[in-house]
């Protein structure tokens, strides 16, 4: 599906937006109330990730295909390898192949458990044969993925032991693992987290417990955009969110000051008021615990007319796209100047934008709905639209009730 975009005829927008709930929240909770059945869970994601989750748990034997999903492919990873009398073969798309597992394979196999690589060493598919792993110690690089950290950590109750897990240097995207852990300690699971050491006990059984999935911050950053790129006097209401959140995203709320975005909190609802232009030309930041706004803040950046730094960014290159790569061409397609390397990307600040440009998307949501907001400053295409479905299908319907011109073509 392509979309041509174009700016709402008023841009002082005063309307509100319901977002579901937040696909890594969702993703963790769907994977604990599978370890214990008596879990109730609210606000479940409607994205194509939750949804591909929740199919995958249910299987014991046979192929679970994820497709573009890389949390189901980590956390499923280590829930099929703890599962006595289940066997499955995990795959996924073409992409998902290309993604490196070997650092958390590595980690189950030290605990005792039965993986095989079905084709590349290091990548998926991976044939599974649940085990009842005994072990508790083991080490992990602590500058990978979070996903292979929390994939153990969200198992880690159910095992006879539970585990030890020693981080190996520094530490990055802490907020996701302290919202693993916080999922744990609400369903009555013992925990410690000091230094480069946490500790999970085991439990054999929960009591009844509600776990409430907060809504997407990850999805908010787009509408952070928007206002961003607004008239001053831009008004967006989000709802469900909370101000002591467990996403590392909702680091949002401080650096869109920058930007001229107040955040007020109130009744699980926050307003975004845009209420001065940006003050500075060039703005950096270091978004090791928030690899997933880095797409917004550039594209906000570039509609702008101010140049950024943003590092921490070496994640990056291995999500559902080299994200890096990619926005050194989009961005470029915009006549903007961005230069790259393993961690980090400059963007040099620019007071022209080229217009009628086709956005691609790579597979990768993130990609599409970055480049959304961008509509305000110039009108341009969006190529595969609908890979938005991964964790915001109702992206560009809520465009529309902002007044964007969404338009198939």
């Amino acid at each position: 599906m392509r979309l041509q975009l174009s700016s709402p005829d008023n841009r002082k927008i005063q309307k509100s937006i319901a977002i579901t709930g937040s696909k890594s929240e969702t993703n963790r909770s769907l994977l604990l109330q599978a370890l214990f059945p008596n879990l109730k869970i609210e606000n479940l994601s409607n994205s194509d990730d939750g949804e591909v989750m929740q199919k995958g748990l249910v299987k014991s034997k046979g192929e679970v295909d994820i497709h573009h999903a890389g949390t189901a492919m980590r956390f499923l990873t280590g829930y099929f390898a703890t599962q006595e009398g289940k066997q499955v073969v995990l795959t996924g798309s073409q992409r998902m192949q290309e993604r490196p597992i070997k650092v958390l394979v590595d980690a189950l196999r030290s605990l005792g458990a039965d993986i095989e690589y079905v084709k590349e060493e290091g990548y998926p598919p991976l044939k599974i044969t649940g085990k009842k792993l005994e072990k508790s110690s083991v080490s992990l690089p602590a500058n990978i993925s979070s996903q292979y950290i929390s994939s153990l950590l969200l198992v880690a109750p159910s095992l006879q032991n539970g585990i030890e897990l020693e981080l190996v240097g520094k530490i990055t995207s802490v907020p996701y693992i302290k919202m693993t852990l916080a999922l744990l300690e609400q369903i009555g699971v013992e925990i410690s987290f000091e230094g480069n050491s946490i500790k999970v006990s085991p439990k054999t059984n929960v009591e009844d417990t509600t776990l409430v999935v907060e809504s997407d911050w990850s999805s908010a950053s787009y509408f952070y955009s928007i206002a961003a790129m607004s008239e001053i006097g831009t008004e967006l209401q989000l709802s469900s969110y909370k101000e002591s959140s467990l996403q590392g995203d909702s680091v949002l709320a401080n650096i869109y000051k920058d930007f001229g975005v107040q955040t007020e909190f109130s009744n699980n609802t926050i307003l975004l008021k845009k209420t001065s232009e940006v003050k500075s030309a060039h703005l950096e930041y270091d978004l090791s615990n928030a690899p997933d706004i880095a797409q917004t803040i550039s594209v906000t950046c570039l509609g702008l007319g101010i140049g950024c730094r943003l590092t921490g960014l070496h994640t990056l290159p291995i999500k559902e796209t080299d994200r890096l790569a990619a926005l050194q061409t989009e961005l470029g397609k915009f006549g903007a100047t961005v230069a790259i390397d393993s961690e980090s990307l400059t963007l040099t600040a620019q007071s022209q934008l080229n217009n009628g440009v086709e956005v691609d998307t790579y597979n990768d949501h993130r990609m599409a709905m970055a480049f959304g907001p961008l509509a305000l400053k110039a009108d341009f295409v969006v190529n595969d639209a609908e890979v938005v479905s991964k964790s915001y299908p109702d992206f560009w319907n809520d465009l529309v009730t902002l007044g964007f011109g969404v338009k198939e073509m």
